[in-house]
């Protein structure tokens, strides 16, 4: 099987840099969508896939969860990464010289004080690498772009202001997906495993099903819910632990989940980040 790692998005992006961090000997393939990414592992094109799904500032990536349930893939590992903006322009422009900024729509809000105190106009382009490329192509001394520093040296751009987002703790969490789940790693600080289900219509069944693990001392770092095929009486939950599905407390935890829950699949075992703590 190809050596290769699916991103979405294309070389530059956040994604690459996290591949960069978290799989530095894997060539990136870049895919236009989310879906895309995981269908090049399904079909072999790809050995695993970094699927951004959430982010300190702008919170959760609403496609990267809708389709984690349903790909037909395993969670093998996570990254968090410290996601930097910075303003990047054409080779001879002066911060003074922008007019606008090019970048996702996520990214522009996050950049928002310094974009209002140099008066530079936010502009909405599919991908802050994609917007690299576009203001390198383009050689306009009035147009920059949002982005990461690999996405200047990649498309040579220079930097003219570095780490200009608001928020100074802005970090992404990945999921680095594969075909194959693995019970057999041990992490050095903890193990996370992940889970979806759906509760039973019976009175307080969350509650219920939730009880476990705090009778069994496990901490549930994540907890969220979204509704089935467009129903708003069908609910299903993803949910992170801290623990192994081999640890003796998170057996009796997921025993006693199964008496109020249907349809319980592990989407993941791995190794806790050290960006986490």
């Amino acid at each position: 099987m190809s050596r290769k790692i699916a991103i979405q998005g294309e070389l530059g992006s956040y994604s690459h840099e996290a591949c960069r961090i978290a799989r530095p000997g894997m060539e990136v393939l870049p895919c236009r969508t989310f879906e895309d990414i995981l269908e090049a592992v399904r079909s072999g094109e790809a050995e695993q896939a970094m699927l951004p799904v959430e982010n300190s500032t702008y919170g959760r990536v609403a496609d990267s969860h809708r389709l984690l349930p349903h790909s037909g893939l395993h969670i093998v590992d996570e990254a968090f990464v410290r996601v930097h903006i910075n303003l990047l322009a054409v080779p001879g422009a002066e911060l003074e010289d922008i007019r606008e900024a090019h970048s996702h729509l996520v990214l522009l809000p996050q950049c928002a004080s310094f974009l209002r105190e140099h008066g530079i106009r936010g502009r909405v382009s599919p991908d802050n690498a994609r917007a690299a490329r576009d203001v390198a192509e383009a050689g306009d001394i009035h147009s920059a772009a949002l982005a990461s520093e690999l996405a200047g040296e990649i498309y040579g751009l220079d930097v003219l202001a570095r780490h200009i987002e608001d928020n100074g703790d802005n970090t992404t969490r990945f999921l680095i997906m594969a075909k194959d789940i693995d019970y057999t790693r041990r992490g050095a600080h903890n193990m996370i495993t992940s889970f979806v289900f759906q509760v039973r219509n019976i009175p307080a069944a969350l509650y219920k099903a939730m009880g476990g693990f705090a009778t069994n001392g496990i901490n549930m770092t994540k907890l969220e819910s979204y509704m089935v095929d467009g129903s708003f009486t069908a609910t299903q939950f993803y949910a992170d632990i801290e623990g192994h599905p081999d640890d003796a407390n998170v057996q009796l935890a997921m025993d006693e989940l199964s008496y109020f829950t249907t349809n319980v699949e592990i989407l993941g075992v791995y190794p806790a980040d050290n960006g986490r703590f």
